[in-house]
């Protein structure tokens, strides 16, 4: 397997597919990496040579992935509770933040439905 970004990153699958398992990547932004460094992305991982493969590394090294994208995130998260905002409010209840009704759905975000009391 090649590791890519401190990644395994699939060698059985097309090189657009593989670069997605890091986190940070998808499809858009993978398919614009191999466009850069003219790699047809519908080629296999295990197809690359390792000069290929480091020049995707270098590549992937100008995004902000991985560890440091998830620090980013729960950083900014953090942020939006400690100031108190509306935002950070519905972060801290474990409640939807982009306005989805409450009263029926947000299951997902609410967790299982607790029992019924009376």
């Amino acid at each position: 397997m090649a590791r890519i970004a401190g990644v395994n990153v699939p060698e059985n699958k097309h090189v657009e597919i593989s670069l997605t398992h890091i986190f940070g990547i998808g499809r858009k932004t993978a398919q614009t990496i191999c466009e850069e460094l003219k790699i047809d992305y519908t080629r296999k991982v295990s197809d690359l040579s390792e000069d290929e493969v480091e020049q995707l590394r270098t590549a992937i090294g100008n995004y902000v992935v991985e560890g440091d994208l998830r620090r980013n995130i729960s950083t900014n998260i953090k942020r939006l509770m400690d100031l108190g905002s509306y935002r950070g409010i519905r972060h801290r209840r474990k409640l939807p933040t982009r306005g989805q009704r409450t009263k029926t759905n947000a299951r997902t975000r609410k967790g299982a439905k607790k029992p019924m009391r009376g």
